[in-house]
């Protein structure tokens, strides 16, 4: 793992800024940096390197072709890069300087092109591809969006780079925050693809190519992997086979996936939490490894948000070397005040504390850590889906004149009402270790009755943090999201939402949640279950391979179950969260009150500040419960005093 940087265009003292924009993303490759200028172009890429693959400086970057034409940076990995080699070798002989996947990623480019090349890859990345002969720069991105690649304009000059800090480092930069922008993330919680927190900086989408040459203002994007066509086409022509050969194909893919990412040549670990996802993932690594498996787990002081006991569990039965931590709700607080610069833009998921706290442990035992992450959106893991068929396909039935009216008279009583009326099971429900708020879960739904369709339904009702964010940002105008452009024909809403979630959710949210918390402390995380052919199998297989009895994820289950015995993983899920709603409340009060005084918010001038506060005095009072829309303003707030 890497980090890339670079710019096309004229500037100032270019190896000193090359170098300041490698120095500032050094968290991601803090192994070797290497600058590479053309002064008679104005061509210019940095690199900072996380050696994990051929350590030797046979793999030194930016790294130039055999026949000196092309120039490139690249950030990630190449699993297949072995079979592109061989395939290579019978095209004709080469003579290779050393075994990294970078220098096979230039040769394969040389032979088919960039196009054709990233089609054959299995792999993650970032890349930056200077070309000599045609004088233009190329930028891609692998297919789910693993690594993150920024781009965009300053001062006449193309900037990009992995993170923001280091385009902040290109001369004139500036940081004009992009009010649109910051609605998005109040909605989501991170703001998705192509936008960014800044005007005129963008995020390259994933599967794409963005191409320019010198002098010219625009970009010409291509797109060589589609995650909407490859549900389609899956959707389009199932797999014919049994339940049982489903699962035998599930297991040779994923298998064939894992033992491809286990390739390298620093130490190599996996996450375990003990859920389906990464016991999985850990189980077929064990399987094909001739060593113990390292894997890592966190436990809480807070029993509610507790994993690690099913974790240690799994890791017994498959004999794993396991290292788990149990940390303090002070240890995950201590977390809070690094998370700006960590994540570089705002991002509110709460699960970053905890990713960040287990990639850390990490850390002190491997370079390179697999992740179960995906099962989720590839096989229906999500209780919100059922939850949102059942309750959509029942609402439907209801005229929506009739829906309208219950949603006003609902909202025509005060929120304190309803709280009074559902108090009894939240008591009940508070005994079980998790505060719960079925007063708000009640109001929040009936907002819902409005909905005119069911793509509008699952988007408010259970992806938008917040329904009203231009209400809540000063200036801010809609910005259209992929929940608004796709358009998925006439495929199921349980197969809908996961599509949707597979495009917005786990590359916006997921993916750069592991991403920043594991480079941050330079720590490489490979997802075997986003190999293509991985995707691309999940996508054909028929819903009740994935859904059966009411429980997701059946057709990994099934694949699990030949490793780990059912009682070791059949429980409730917790998630990887934390008690944020107490926090605030609590050892979190002061903080957030110097980030959300009325003074500041006013002299800032990003919030409605009678809306801010309005929460934030009913959270207090536990009338409500807007810790997660709080907690997006704070996590803007807390990025907003580091980046002035």
């Amino acid at each position: 793992m890497c980090g890339i940087a670079g710019f096309l265009g004229e500037v100032s003292s270019p190896f000193e800024r090359l170098t300041a924009m490698a120095q500032a993303i050094v968290h991601r490759g803090p192994d070797d940096q290497g600058v590479w200028f053309d002064e008679g172009i104005g061509i210019g890429l940095a690199h900072a390197r996380l050696s994990i693959l051929d350590l030797t400086p046979a793999g030194h970057q930016p790294m130039q072709s055999a026949s000196d034409r092309y120039v490139l940076v690249f950030n990630g990995e190449i699993y297949n890069h072995h079979a592109l080699r061989a395939e290579l070798e019978l095209i004709a002989s080469r003579a290779w300087r050393g075994h990294s996947d970078t220098e096979t990623l230039l040769a394969a480019i040389e032979q088919w092109g960039l196009d054709s090349t990233l089609k054959k890859t299995a792999g993650m990345f970032a890349l930056a591809l200077w070309d000599k002969q045609n004088q233009t720069l190329s930028l891609a991105r692998d297919r789910m969006g693993e690594k993150p690649l920024y781009y965009g304009w300053v001062n006449g000059s193309f900037v990009f780079a992995s993170e923001l800090k280091a385009i902040k480092k290109f001369p004139e930069f500036k940081n004009e925050i992009d009010r649109n922008a910051l609605a998005l993330y109040l909605r989501y919680s991170s703001i998705p693809a192509p936008y960014s927190i800044y005007k005129n900086v963008y995020k390259l989408e994933p599967g794409c190519i963005v191409s320019t040459k010198p002098g010219e203002n625009e970009l010409g994007k291509t797109v060589y992997w589609s995650t909407v066509d490859v549900l389609k086409n899956g959707w389009q022509k199932p797999f014919q086979g049994s339940a049982d050969e489903a699962v035998n194909q599930l297991e040779t893919v994923l298998k064939k996936s894992v033992a491809l990412q286990m390739e390298a040549d620093v130490p190599l670990g996996a996450f375990l939490s003990g859920g389906v996802d990464s016991s999985a993932i850990v189980a077929l690594m064990q399987a094909q490894s001739s060593q113990k498996v390292k894997t890592f787990s966190i436990g809480f002081d807070n029993k509610a948000y507790n994993e690690a006991e099913h974790a240690r569990a799994v890791a017994k039965y498959l004999g794993t070397e396991h290292f788990d931590m149990y940390v303090s709700g002070q240890d995950a607080l201590d977390v809070i005040p690094l998370l700006p610069q960590i994540y570089d833009e705002p991002f509110a998921d709460s699960s970053q504390i905890p990713t960040y706290l287990v990639s850390k442990i990490a850390k002190q035992k491997v370079t390179v850590s697999l992740s179960g992450d995906a099962g989720d959106e590839l096989f229906g893991g999500y209780s919100r889906y059922q939850l949102a068929n059942k309750t959509w396909n029942k609402l439907n039935k209801i005229p929506y004149s009739v829906r309208q009216a219950l949603g006003a008279g609902i909202g025509f009583l005060p929120s304190g009402f309803w709280r009074r009326v559902f108090s009894p099971l939240d008591s009940l429900q508070s005994k079980k270790g998790k505060p719960f708020s079925y007063g708000d879960k009640f109001l929040k739904a009936s907002a819902l009755l409005c909905c005119k369709n069911r793509r509008d339904f699952y988007h408010k009702g259970f992806m938008s943090h917040n329904l009203n964010v231009e209400s809540w940002v000063i200036g801010a105008k809609p910005l259209s999201t992929q929940f608004d452009e796709i358009d998925f024909g006439q495929a199921p809403f349980f197969e809908e939402m996961m599509a949707l979630d597979m495009v917005h959710y786990l590359p916006n949210d997921i993916l750069t949640k592991v991403d920043r918390a594991a480079m941050a402390v330079s720590l490489e995380t490979r997802v075997p279950l986003l190999d293509p052919t991985v995707i691309e199998f999940a996508a054909s297989l028929p819903l009740e391979y994935k859904m059966r009895n009411g429980v997701g994820k059946w057709v990994l289950r099934e694949v699990l179950y030949k490793y780990v015995p059912k009682d070791l993983i059949e429980r409730l899920k917790m998630g990887f969260g934390v008690p944020l709603a107490e926090w605030l409340r609590g050892p979190l009060r002061d903080w957030a009150e110097t980030l959300l005084g009325e003074k500041r918010l006013h002299e800032e001038g990003f919030f409605n500040v009678a809306l801010v506060r309005k929460k934030w005095q009913e959270h207090l009072s536990g009338q409500r419960n807007w810790s997660y829309q709080l907690w997006d303003v704070l996590m803007f707030q807390a990025w907003l005093e580091k980046n002035k």
